[in-house]
């Protein structure tokens, strides 16, 4: 199949509080551009701020309901894992041709139900998640998009929930201090949020297992939490490794030193496919000061402080505990915006083998690739599924 002969369709995202979409108006015009036939759901843009018209205008055909659109595309772009669409009482993916292509995130290893439909359907599907931080890359780096979201938003929350300044001030009444920041962990919803909260005024820490950003977090103006730090904590591909549990006893050791001079906490510590890591537990929450805020980036895969609920904001003994989810509906035009960059360089590299084919010897491909045409081909993958039997 060439590419100049691929149907590609956008549909609106069902996942519950989701306001983005998987493709703007700018990259449905560079894919009909070069040949491809765009299918769009209507009202798929809507919530990002991209109505149905500015689709059309850059030539993609506007389709009324899922079924349509499912059935008709070889290649799905996508955010949220597929599911049920309780509209339609069907799986997304059960609504896919035989041999069609879906990208975007897909959980493989925390569904094995989307596996199952994969290989069922004899469907590809790319993995966004799975793209290896490499510098070729880059450019497709989904994750590093909305953890930029992310890291820029929790401080906007932090400030929200603050009930103090955040910057030093000099006023009639006497001097204010700035706000002290603890930033756990330095990935780049971290740094993100390093960089906004100096911007604001902030007097920030940060701390992460890895040595080797404590560069980057000096440079953004924080100063990184010195511990003795344990070696080979990232893997090959750039994502953090779990740390061993005597170090981690170490390390909320560390955390619990400060918190009570810390106004606010902003954690973002994740393992790919695993529970959050505990970093904060109850009684370290009791050492912090009334008024103290912690912002849970790693809510929705279980939390790094004991206290936090997905979704939820909760307060003990004065200190407010926020577990946001879907952070990046919060600033849906930009994170959209970025998305949709990301998976058109995927699309891009996906089918740059001979005759625009698969190319399946391509590093990027070979590892974001969960199946292929219903072949499980992703290492990760197959050892998950090992040890589920």
């Amino acid at each position: 199949m060439k590419k100049a002969d691929l149907v590609i369709a956008i549909p609106r995202e069902i996942q519950e509080g989701c306001r983005c979409v998987a493709a703007i108006p700018q990259t449905v015009k560079q894919l009909t551009s070069r040949g491809h036939t765009v299918l769009v759901q209507k009202g798929a843009g809507l919530d990002a701020f991209y109505p149905d018209g500015e689709y059309e205008a850059a030539g993609a055909k506007l389709i009324d309901g899922a079924n349509a659109l499912y059935s008709a595309a070889d290649v799905v772009f996508k955010i949220y894992p597929p599911r049920h669409n309780d509209e339609l009482s069907n799986y997304e993916l059960d609504m896919m041709k035989e041999g069609a292509t879906i990208m975007g995130f897909l959980s493989p290893t925390s569904d094995v139900k989307v596996i199952e439909k994969l290989r069922e359907h004899r469907l590809t599907g790319f993995a966004m998640e799975l793209i290896p931080r490499i510098s070729r890359a880059q450019s497709m780096d989904a994750l590093s998009s909305f953890s930029t979201v992310m890291g820029y938003r929790a401080v906007l929350l932090a400030a929200n929930f603050l009930g103090k300044f955040f910057p030093l001030l000099m006023t009639a009444a006497g001097t204010i201090q700035p706000a002290n920041v603890l930033v756990i962990g330095a990935g780049v919803a971290g740094l993100q949020a390093i960089a906004v909260s100096h911007r604001m005024g902030a007097k920030v820490e940060a701390f992460d297992t890895r040595p080797a950003v404590r560069e980057q977090v000096e440079s953004l103006g924080a100063r990184f939490v010195e511990m003795e730090l344990p070696q080979d904590m990232e893997t090959k591909y750039g994502y953090a490794k779990e740390a061993p549990e005597e170090f981690i006893k170490r390390e909320m050791e560390a955390i619990g030193a400060r918190l009570h001079r810390t106004d606010v906490v902003i954690t973002t510590a994740l393992v790919y496919g695993k529970k959050a890591p505990l970093l904060i537990t109850e009684e370290m929450v009791r050492r912090m000061r009334p008024g103290s805020v912690i912002i849970d980036l790693a809510a929705e895969q279980g939390g790094n402080c004991q206290l936090t609920i997905a979704g939820k904001t909760v307060e003990r003994d004065g200190v407010i505990i926020h577990g946001p989810v879907n952070l990046p509906s919060q600033l849906p035009f930009d994170a959209s915006l970025m998305y949709s960059k990301n998976i058109f360089n995927a699309f891009n590299n996906l089918y740059a083998g001979k005759d625009d084919s698969v190319d399946l010897e391509d590093e990027i491909n070979a590892n974001a690739l969960v199946t292929y045409r219903g072949e499980v081909v992703s290492k990760t993958v197959r050892h998950y599924l090992e040890d589920k039997k």
